[in-house]
């Protein structure tokens, strides 16, 4: 009996013991989690970056149509005008 109580006293003391001591830092969790987050912060940024510049070309490519549309318009109407003009001119005039 003075065995089993030892046993239990000791037990209580142990757990009691091991309740106490602080819990390992968890070192390598944080650096693992910081290492990820900065990668994706580089990953959003290369991203933003290259969206940027897509969007940069594309500017350029709309305004190099639409200066293209402005010119070949002008020279239709300008051709068109010269067309009409040619056209008058070549028909007789009708005399009363």
């Amino acid at each position: 009996m003075k065995n089993t109580i030892a046993a239990l006293i000791a037990g209580l003391f142990a757990t009691a013991a091991f309740a106490q001591t602080p819990a390992p830092a968890p070192t390598a969790a944080p650096a693992a989690a910081k290492a990820e987050a900065k990668h994706e912060t580089q990953a959003a940024k290369a991203e933003a970056k290259e969206t940027k510049a897509e969007a940069k070309v594309e500017a350029k490519t709309d305004v190099k149509d639409a200066k293209h549309a402005t010119k070949h318009a002008k020279a239709k109407t300008k051709h068109a005008a010269k067309d009409t003009t040619v056209v008058a001119a070549a028909t007789p005039a009708a005399t009363k």
